[in-house]
């Protein structure tokens, strides 16, 4: 069973509510016309705000804090831009309001593991890539979030956790990108 004994330690961040943004933050959209350095940097806010949001829903999931205070409490210690706090607040909150059928795709390519029984890094990354890529809002390739999931894994999780979170995702990627959560 794949399982994390490591704690995520980079303390920022600021929350919203659940209920916040219905839309993933696109500042300067990347199917826009830009220049490849606002490109890189859309890149990078995007990548530190899925850093914060494993960190974000890994605290709700293991003590139980609410959302918002959590993102909130992550942004007020740095911030990843503003279009990486609006995303940061996109990811944490679509995956609250969707955990159900999250955890039910979960337990359909995992089943080996309940979900309840998985390391608490593995699931919130898995739910996290699951959420972006069925998001019916999401501008990001499923390879690419599949990528970050795995760089997730192999920053918080278990020696076997990049594997395991690979393997969980590309068994899934069709019918994910089905949904549209």
């Amino acid at each position: 069973m794949p399982h994390s004994s490591r704690l995520p330690s980079q303390p920022n961040g600021k929350s919203p509510t659940p209920a916040q943004p219905a839309r993933p933050p696109q500042g300067k959209s990347l199917t826009a016309p830009q220049s490849a350095s606002e490109h890189q940097q859309v890149i990078q806010q995007r990548k530190i705000a899925r850093r914060l949001a494993v960190q974000a829903l890994f605290e709700i999931d293991s003590v139980g804090h609410e959302p918002g205070s959590v993102v909130d409490e992550r942004l007020a210690f740095g911030s990843p831009g503003e279009i990486g706090a609006h995303f940061l607040r996109w990811l944490v909150s679509g995956v609250v309001r969707n955990m159900d059928a999250l955890n039910a795709l979960i337990a359909k390519y995992a089943p080996e593991w309940p979900v309840e029984q998985l390391a608490i890094i593995d699931r919130n990354v898995l739910r996290l890539a699951f959420f972006e890529i069925g998001a019916r809002d999401s501008d990001t390739p499923p390879k690419v979030v599949i990528n970050e999931a795995v760089e997730l894994a192999k920053i918080f999780g278990s020696e076997s956790s990049p594997r395991f979170v690979n393997g969980v995702l590309g068994s899934a990627l069709d019918e994910v990108r089905e949904q549209k959560f």
